[in-house]
């Protein structure tokens, strides 16, 4: 399973994002966890509670330092295009974090 966690800056913008999240892993049948939280929850995350960090475009200026405490965890991170995250393109999303996955 792919535990997946959309930050925002309170957690509660990313609602519709994960709720399309979670329809596009059923329907392509990906087995993914899929939690929102707010940033500044970034440093209490280890990889037993997420494998994939996505980051809304609104807190995307937190890219530097979400890969600076993420990743030596082995937490992969990213910044979800704000396109994507604008239009709630779920299986887009889904697809940047299972590609961010399959790299590792």
């Amino acid at each position: 399973m792919t535990k997946i966690k959309l930050f925002c800056a309170a957690g509660i913008s990313t609602a519709m994002v994960v709720r399309s999240l979670r329809e596009a892993a059923e329907k392509k049948g990906v087995d993914a966890e899929v939690e929102s939280g707010p940033i500044s929850s970034i440093g209490a995350e280890t990889k037993d509670s997420l494998d994939v960090a996505l980051l809304g475009p609104q807190v995307g200026y937190e890219l530097d330092h979400a890969r600076e405490v993420l990743e030596p965890k082995g937490i992969k991170v990213a910044v979800i295009p704000m396109t994507d995250y604008g239009l709630v393109r779920g299986e887009a999303i889904l697809d940047l974090a299972t590609g961010l996955t399959q790299g590792s």
